[in-house]
């Protein structure tokens, strides 16, 4: 496996959060020297580095105006002056704003006696600090991009710029985080999907509802092919349910009291409120109590690759890896307390044989549990937590896994099992969940008969392998920068002839593709008027793994030569050996022939 490179984390980082929270005033107070009508709502410190709001009246912030504020920050650091921390009146510090309506909201909130503002040469900004000593220290630093972004995030309030930066104590530091900048922009999965098409976004659809182009959706279903056969080979049972629901089937399974603020807002028709659905199981726990169930019928699997929706603020929206609309790879396995160990073993080993497949091996397991300090963001039901979490916990550590607890990372209705997976830059997602829970069986009066002709309420193992097939699609794409293995490129063959005027090389060309299409290979003919050199450029940047140039050689001697993405060589092989090759290589699923810069 590559090099992990982990983006530091600015906010958790102590030293670095100061260092950076000083350097957002350095570039305010560089910002009211250009800009004098400037006027400031927050700059706080993110993981990402630092920000700043700012009104600039009918100015707007451009790539060349960047340089004219770097320009003027090292004007400012160069001053050396000191920062200074003040404690102000709430009278004096609303005297002190009275120019600048974003502080005078910001100061209203506050209680009076608890006002500090720093002072650095001639500017002053309301602030809890803490600061460093000095600009000087601020000098190390990097703008790296703009964007719009509504004040107090509220699309009705007037649109703010914002500009983002990072601040090191040393260059060598500045520049290796730099470097990072540039590698994850290269492996960024919103621009490999541009480069490859495979996905698009527009703001008439909405933000946050990606759609997929066909060869993303290639991809999405050679994903979706790939879990639904080795479930099935589990004994899943796959069904399909609707993207809505009642609101009263969400009150019914707790989701409206604890997710609501996550959710779609209601559609009111005929009487009834519907939701768009944020997740599957309520829709799963009826399909469990359509018909009754014996012990012998139990466990009883129910996969679905489901369409969920969740109201994302548009902050957090990142192409696939996080919209509004998402497809789970879900599934729900109705057990009875004695099938616990063995089904929940079976996931667990369902999840490590699909990391293996993949190449993923930069994971660790996390039993994510109930904050009982938090009882209004849980199930309240002490009995019920303390035995599904002594239970899950038992399974772990029967079953020899690894793992570290993390207090008030449960789902509300139970603990769970949580997958992250470290990916080749930036922190660590969570993939793969399986949680454990008591609870909706309980709140669905779902049961099974026992062998002594009881009534017993079954356990409910939530599972996800892929997660969600987007992010999952999203991850794959940023390890392997696009280069993906030939069973899932979306193309996997692209046929050259070297003259495009020839009607001999176009014929046998053609016959190549017809030969590879007839044997399930995605090939593609690309017999444009185009330089060769050209169209095999183009084939690499659409990371097609194999690229086939058919000239008067090949067509005599029916071969084909081709070269595989990333490398100078070139194969030749006979054509029907070709053909051979490659079914293999896609019937195997094979990982060779990967290359990663």
């Amino acid at each position: 496996m590559k090099r992990r490179m982990k983006m530091v984390n600015f906010k958790e980082d102590e030293r670095l959060n100061t260092l950076n929270h000083s350097c957002a005033h350095v570039m305010a107070q560089a910002i009211k020297h250009l800009y004098p009508q400037a006027k400031f709502w927050v700059g706080p410190v993110v993981a990402e580095g630092f920000y700043y709001d700012i009104d600039l009246g009918d100015d707007v912030i451009r790539d060349e105006d960047i340089e004219a504020i770097t320009k003027e920050m090292k004007k400012v650091i160069k001053s050396g002056k000191k920062i200074m921390r003040r404690e102000v009146s709430k009278e004096e510090a609303l005297e002190m704003f009275k120019d600048d309506p974003y502080k005078l909201d910001l100061i209203e909130d506050l209680e009076d006696g608890n006002i500090t503002v720093y002072d650095q040469g001639d500017f002053t900004d309301l602030c809890r600090g803490p600061h460093v000593d000095n600009v000087k220290l601020c000098k190390h630093f990097k703008l790296i991009r703009h964007s719009g972004a509504y004040w107090k995030g509220d699309s009705k309030n007037k649109m703010l710029q914002r500009i983002y930066g990072v601040c090191f104590p040393t260059p060598e530091e500045l520049d290796a985080h730099l470097q990072l900048l540039e590698e994850a922009k290269e492996r960024d999965h919103r621009k490999i999907g541009k480069d490859m098409n495979l996905f698009m976004v527009d703001d008439l659809v909405g933000r946050g509802l990606p759609m997929f182009l066909p060869k993303g959706y290639t991809i999405w279903q050679e994903l979706e092919n790939y879990i639904k056969h080795k479930e099935r080979k589990l004994g899943y049972l796959h069904v399909m349910t609707p993207c809505v629901g009642t609101v009263n089937l969400y009150k019914t399974s707790g989701h409206w009291d604890h997710y609501k603020e996550n959710m779609f807002p209601p559609m009111e028709m005929e009487g009834e409120s519907f939701v768009l659905r944020p997740m599957n199981c309520p829709h799963h726990m009826m399909i469990y109590a359509n018909r009754r169930h014996s012990y012998k019928d139990l466990p009883i699997r129910i996969g679905e690759i489901a369409h969920d929706f969740r109201y994302e603020s548009s902050g957090t929206l990142k192409g696939i890896e996080r919209g509004r609309h998402f497809c789970q790879n879900d599934a729900h396995l109705f057990v009875t307390p004695e099938q616990i160990k063995e089904e929940f073993t079976s996931v667990v080993n369902l999840i490590f044989d699909t990391y293996k497949d993949f190449g993923i091996t930069n994971y660790r397991c996390v039993l994510s549990l109930r904050d009982p300090a938090n009882k209004e963001k849980y199930h309240d039901d002490d009995e019920m937590w303390n035995t599904a979490e002594d239970a899950l916990r038992d399974v772990l550590n029967s079953i020899g896994i690894e793992y570290t607890e993390e207090i008030g990372e449960a789902a509300f209705y139970g603990p769970k099992l949580d997958v992250n997976v470290q990916p080749a830059i930036g922190n660590e997602i969570t993939l793969s969940t399986c949680q454990l829970d008591f609870c909706l069986p309980a709140k669905f009066n779902l049961y099974y008969i026992d062998s002594n002709g009881e009534k017993q309420t079954p356990v409910v193992l939530h599972r996800a392998i892929l997660g969600s097939l987007d992010r999952f699609m999203a991850y794959i794409l940023e390890e392997t920068k696009g280069n993906l293995p030939t069973w899932l490129a979306p193309v996997q063959v692209r046929v050259m002839p070297v003259k495009t005027d020839d009607d001999g090389l176009n014929a046998y060309a053609q016959e190549i593709v017809d030969a590879l299409e007839d044997a399930n290979v995605r090939v593609e003919l690309d017999d444009r008027a185009e330089k060769l050199g050209y169209r095999m450029r183009e084939g690499q940047v659409q990371k097609v793994p194999y690229l086939l140039v058919v000239g008067f050689n090949e067509k005599d001697d029916r071969t084909v030569s081709f070269r595989l993405h990333g490398e100078k060589e070139t194969t030749v092989l006979p054509l029907d050996d070709f053909v051979e090759k490659i079914k293999t290589e896609i019937s195997e699923k094979s990982r060779e022939h990967i290359h990663v810069n």
